[in-house]
């Protein structure tokens, strides 16, 4: 252990829990008859949106507390709703929502946020119109749209990307249809969903790259203890390595291979990064994760890895930006259509605050420095842009400000805090 300075980091740190599974839970929750009950889940604003929406759609939830058991009753099937959906920020419960909805015989509306309402839409509604549900989307491919759903068929469908909310999408329609589906993806994408279907006796194979579905399984109420969310835990890892001194501990986070693929990336680069004793909770991996205060050198990432870190993309970034080389992080496209255009908007701040970056087709650079960082950041409300800059500004001599700190709150309440707590005390 480095010796205890003002400066230096150490000590066993938590995260919130993690958001995939929060949001699954909720979902899965609501669709089970009767009562289930999740220990840490998220508290999130966008776990809130998912709450929001499944009362609304006849489901009894607790309100979302910290430390707090949230307990969900299902009811024995869900009713049409009177108002619109207000999915807030948050496009994991709009595009899941909508394959729930899609074996539901009424119509809904879903809307959202400025934000939300600009992220696109088809590449979900096109396969649950396939399915056989009805969509009115409007020409701009956003959110408000109105789904009716309706006798859905089997489906066999090509992903356009790799994205877990669009599979997750189908996979739910065919839960809630009760008919097989076979998906055939770009590249491996995150699998929650597959491994929270298995837990309830549904049949999910996967080979290379193509998944089979079949209805074999049933919702029933259930106990889920949510882990930590690793990516929450990249920001505080990152922290640990770009400090002048010392190691922390981030204990009782989720470690699923689709979500801790930041990892690999950041032991490229040069940092002190580690996990250990492995547990299982509902078909989830979980352990502790580590860092240490590192030397780092410039990565070149390629396009293969990008769905497996698209949400540590800002903060590999930013430890990029200390890192001695230049970086490239290539296939990024899906960064585009985030809570923000996330590749120009991370690109534009590092220069903000004297670090040379440029977006070069889908791809990003970031040359490497040792100088002190000032000037003002503009989040747009991006979460994970917040969050990666407040760690840029972490270790001592650095003058960066935030122009919105608390939208950090969106995926980790109390991040200011949590990351002023890694100092040695």
């Amino acid at each position: 252990m480095a010796p205890t300075s003002r400066a230096a980091v150490r000590g066993t740190h938590r995260v919130p829990g993690d958001k995939s599974v929060t949001h699954r839970a909720i979902l899965l929750g609501a669709l089970a008859p009767g009562r289930s009950t999740i220990g840490g889940a998220l508290t999130s604003l966008d776990a809130k949106s998912s709450a929001r929406v499944v009362r609304a759609l006849g489901a009894s939830v607790s309100p979302l507390r910290p430390e707090a058991i949230l307990a969900i009753i299902g009811p024995r099937r869900w009713q049409a709703p009177t108002r619109p959906l207000d999915c807030g920020n948050s496009g994991t419960t709009a595009r899941l929502l909508l394959g729930l909805l899609a074996g539901h015989r009424f119509p809904a509306t879903l809307t959202g946020d400025a934000s939300l309402r600009r992220r696109p839409m088809r590449r979900v509604s096109a396969p649950l119109v396939a399915m056989g549900a009805r969509v009115d989307l409007p020409t701009h491919d956003g959110l408000p749209l109105t789904i009716r759903g309706g006798r859905l068929q089997a489906i066999e469908w090509t992903l356009p990307v790799a994205s877990a909310q669009l599979k997750s999408a189908i996979l739910l329609a065919g839960v809630t249809g009760g008919v097989p589906v076979v998906l055939h993806e770009p590249a491996a994408s995150r699998d929650h969903t597959e491994r929270m279907l298995r837990h309830f006796g549904y049949t999910v194979e996967v080979t290379d790259s193509t998944l089979r579905f079949a209805p074999t399984g049933r919702l029933v109420p259930f106990e889920l203890q949510v882990p930590g969310d690793p990516s929450s835990a990249a920001f505080l890892l990152a922290a640990a390595a770009l400090a002048p001194a010392g190691a922390i501990e981030v204990a009782g986070v989720g470690c699923n291979p689709s979500r801790v693929g930041f990892l690999e990336v950041m032991s490229a680069m040069g940092a002190r990064v580690g996990l250990e004793g492995l547990d299982e909770s509902f078909g989830e991996p979980v352990g502790t994760l580590g860092a240490a205060a590192s030397a780092l050198r410039a990565v070149d990432v390629p396009a293969e890895v990008a769905p497996a870190i698209i949400d540590e993309v800002p903060i590999l970034a930013a430890m990029a930006a200390r890192a001695e080389g230049v970086s490239r992080f290539r296939g990024l496209a899906e960064l585009r259509v985030k809570e923000s255009d996330r590749l120009a908007l991370m690109a534009a701040n590092l220069r903000a605050i004297g670090v040379e970056a440029e977006v070069q087709g889908d791809d990003l650079l970031v040359v490497g420095t040792d100088r002190p960082l000032v000037g003002r950041v503009v989040t747009h409300g991006d979460h994970r842009i917040a969050m990666a800059f407040q760690v840029l500004g972490f270790p001592p001599k650095q003058r960066i400000t935030v122009d919105d700190p608390a939208c950090a709150d969106v995926s980790f309440p109390g991040f200011a805090a949590a990351l002023a707590g890694l100092r040695a005390r």
